[in-house]
C-alpha cells in the first residue's frame, strides 16, 4: 500500500463554492446595475440565460478557440442579448463588477477547513488550479485558504492548464516529489482525473 506525503487539490468546485460565489456576486451585480429596468424580468431568468453560456465560453476558452478578453466579456454580452438588449458598455462594465467581486466572496464548501486543518499535520498540502490568475490569487486569499498551502499552481502562470499532464509535472517538480508519493483530489472527471492519471499521479474524484 502506496504512502502518500504529498496531496494535491482543485480550488473551484472542491474547496470554494464556486456556484454560490457565483451567483452571490451576480446577484449584487443585477441589482448594482439596475437591469431589472433595462428589461430583464428577475434575476433568476438573467441567471439562468447566463449559465449555459459562460459553460461555452468556459469550454471554447479551454480549447484555445477564444481569448481571455472575449470570455470575460462575452459571456456577458451575449446573456444580455438574450433579453434584446445589445449594449457593449454594460456588458464590460458588469464583466469588471464581477471579476472584482466574485473572487472576494468566501463561501467554502462544508466542512472544507476542517478537512484542510486535520490533513496539515500530515501531510504536505498544493493546490492546482484552472483560471485567471489575479482572480484565483484573491479567492485563495480572500477565504483563507492560502496558509495551508506549500506550492499554489495556477494554469495561466505556468503556461498550461489540467488536464495536461505538464501543470501536474510542474507542481511534482515545484513540491520536490514523485507521482508515487501523490495524490489528487478534484471534483472534475476530465481535468483533475484524467489529468493526475496521466501524469501517473492517484486520484480521488
Amino acid at each position: 500500500m502506496k504512502t502518500y506525503k504529498h496531496i494535491f487539490f482543485d480550488l473551484d468546485h472542491t474547496l470554494w463554492d464556486f456556484e454560490a460565489n457565483s451567483k452571490k456576486a451576480l446577484q449584487q451585480i443585477f441589482e448594482e446595475q439596475n437591469l431589472g429596468e433595462k428589461g430583464i424580468p428577475s434575476f433568476e431568468s438573467f441567471h439562468a440565460k447566463y449559465l449555459p453560456i459562460n459553460d461555452r465560453y468556459w469550454a471554447r476558452y479551454h480549447h484555445g478557440f477564444v481569448p481571455k478578453e472575449k470570455l470575460r466579456v462575452g459571456r456577458f454580452h451575449d446573456t444580455l442579448k438574450e433579453f434584446n438588449v445589445d449594449d457593449e458598455v454594460l456588458a464590460e462594465a458588469i464583466a469588471a463588477s464581477y471579476l472584482s467581486i466574485s473572487p472576494k466572496m468566501t463561501a467554502l464548501f462544508a466542512d472544507a477547513m476542517e478537512v484542510l486543518k486535520y490533513l496539515q499535520d500530515k501531510y504536505a498540502l498544493h493546490l492546482i488550479t484552472n483560471g485567471f490568475a489575479e482572480v484565483q490569487w484573491l479567492k485563495i486569499e480572500h477565504s483563507g485558504l492560502k496558509p495551508f498551502f506549500e506550492h499554489i499552481i495556477i494554469s495561466e502562470e505556468v503556461g498550461t492548464q489540467k488536464p495536461a499532464k505538464e501543470i501536474f509535472e510542474i507542481a511534482m517538480e515545484r513540491a520536490k516529489t514523485n507521482a508515487d508519493e501523490c495524490i489528487m483530489i478534484g471534483d472534475n472527471f476530465n481535468t483533475d482525473i484524467v489529468g493526475a492519471r496521466n501524469a501517473g499521479m492517484d486520484q480521488i474524484f
